[in-house]
């Protein structure tokens, strides 16, 4: 999930500390949606931790950009006939960057971390029996019943992400989280050169050794051509931007809308996005624990409050990066878009005014968390306003990204935040972070047994068909559920120099393949 900084203007070109980048050949500095502040790959679901996690870590299987599971660290596995028995083998040459080898034992302490952290893991881990290593390079993973969908979960490309860690550090509960950081992904993060607020150094790793086919998406060789990366702070959107028109950064993850008519203009500057699944997905996460939004009548208030159309021209979305208003939780014009519960989902201030007094709501106060100058903060803020007219009492609580992702831990203290996802995450019931998380552990909490039951059929299902039965049967109990409400769906273009070249055009920054 992600929440990035915008503001109105143009702020001066240049700041001090950026003065003194490092100019040496093949070290590109880097603009991200926010600060890494959760540098432990399991531990959370935010966005900026899967970008860091995708450079720093490396995963047994990954998604190519047809969304095909391929391997990555495995080098092959079997399968037994009554699909219950799987046998990998990691591919030679693995290291992790303290130098020690990739081991399976490494294998199975990492996953067996990750997997109660995760919707898919715990779905696996349900089916599992046993995982067990059998040599150094060599893992078995033994079924209770049969589960189709393996590869996919070890190779998913969601946060948290299911990467490989040292097992003396997996042996580290996640409530805790790790302190050292050591992966075996292509970069290496320099743990010296850290700066928190200023800069953050992941330099290649010399002795990563890529998968012998091209680069696709995660999947892969990763071939490194950078001596490093500089992950660089700014204090908003319109400094990185300015930043960038400077040429004192190379690469903006999330450009600001309000800037973009300059940015075309700007010499040495060039911009993409991308549609489809590629397309970020903005929520508003209800907390079921707290009232009065656990009570499912005011709830289903909210759908009559949110106005999708007015958030995004709010934000600034010009009408060629966004999609028309969408009631699908798995995203319209994807591949599992449904359309159930859409009477439900329109924006109508009067009759969420009607609606609200027939429930018990008696004028008890709500609290929104939004980070300071980010896009989710507009969308609060209209919301806000037609909450308000509705006749809810309602109003916001301002904070950066890290404390909000410290507070929205809490069961108490706190009704909505907005936040907005990648499609690639989103267009699943088995990735979709308020469909999949279902009655776990998970902030919101919210859980109906029903979603969650189906959600275990998708998982089951081998065929496009009864996936496609399931996913609307689960968009029909969602949207009175109200897990979340939706606010967008929308493209942020990323801008970068044109030095840089070979970049490439994915829904996550990834910079293995780039050449300058």
């Amino acid at each position: 999930m992600m929440a990035i900084t915008r503001r109105a203007g143009l702020a001066g070109l240049a700041l001090p500390f950026l003065a003194a980048r490092s100019e040496a050949a093949g070290t590109l500095n880097l603009v991200l949606e926010s600060e890494v502040v959760i540098l432990d790959p399991h531990a959370t679901t935010a966005a900026i931790t899967r970008t860091f996690a995708t450079h720093v870590f490396d995963t047994l299987y990954a998604m190519d950009g047809q969304g095909m599971i391929r391997p990555q660290m495995v080098e092959a596995h079997e399968t037994s006939a009554d699909g219950l028995t799987w046998n990998f083998r990691l591919r030679e040459g693995l290291k992790f960057h303290d130098g020690a080898p990739v081991t399976s034992a490494d294998v199975v302490a990492s996953l067996e971390r990750w997997a109660p952290r995760d919707a898919l893991g715990r779905m696996l881990w349900a089916a599992k029996a046993e995982l067990v290593a059998v040599d150094a390079r060599s893992f078995r993973l033994t079924l209770s019943r049969p589960f189709p969908l393996v590869l996919d979960v070890l190779g998913k490309p969601n946060a948290p992400l299911p990467v490989i860690l040292p097992a003396r550090l997996a042996a580290v509960p996640v409530e805790q989280r790790i302190r050292e950081i050591i992966g075996s992904g292509p970069f290496r993060f320099r743990a010296a050169d850290w700066r928190p607020g200023n800069v953050m150094v992941l330099e290649r790793f010399a002795d990563y050794v890529p998968r012998a086919e091209p680069a696709d998406f995660l999947a892969g060789g990763k071939r490194v051509h950078l001596d490093a990366i500089n992950l660089r702070v700014m204090p908003d959107a319109a400094t990185g931007a300015s930043a960038l028109i400077a040429g004192e950064v190379d690469y903006m993850q999330f450009l600001p809308f309000d800037l973009l008519p300059r940015l075309e203009r700007a010499r040495g500057v060039r911009m993409h996005g991308l549609g489809g699944i590629h397309q970020f997905q903005g929520h508003f996460r209800i907390n079921h624990a707290a009232a009065p939004l656990d009570d499912p009548a005011i709830r289903q208030v909210l759908w009559r409050c949110v106005d999708q159309t007015s958030i995004l021209t709010a934000i600034g979305v010009p009408p060629q990066f966004r999609a028309p208003p969408c009631p699908s939780f798995f995203l319209c014009d994807a591949p599992l878009d449904s359309r159930g519960g859409a009477e439900m989902v329109r924006h109508d201030v009067a009759e969420a005014r009607r609606l609200l007094a027939a429930t018990s709501y008696r004028g008890q106060p709500l609290t929104i968390l939004t980070t300071a100058g980010g896009i989710s903060q507009t969308a609060s803020q209209v919301m806000i306003q037609s909450m308000q007219q509705a006749g809810f009492n309602v109003t916001e609580q301002l904070m950066d990204w890290g404390t909000l992702l410290a507070r929205r831990a809490r069961r108490d203290g706190w009704n909505m935040f907005a936040v907005f996802a990648n499609g690639t995450d989103m267009f699943s019931p088995l990735t979709h972070f308020y469909i999949a998380n279902s009655c776990a552990d998970f902030t919101g909490w919210d859980c109906d047994r029903d979603i969650a039951r189906l959600v275990g059929e998708f998982a089951q299902a081998t065929d496009g068909a009864a996936r496609q039965r399931i996913a609307a049967e689960i968009q029909t109990r969602a949207v009175p559920h109200v897990p979340s409400v939706i606010w967008g769906q929308f493209t942020i273009p990323a801008g970068y120099r044109d030095r840089v070249r070979d970049l490439p055009r994915a829904a996550y920054p990834m910079f293995w393949g780039a050449r300058i």
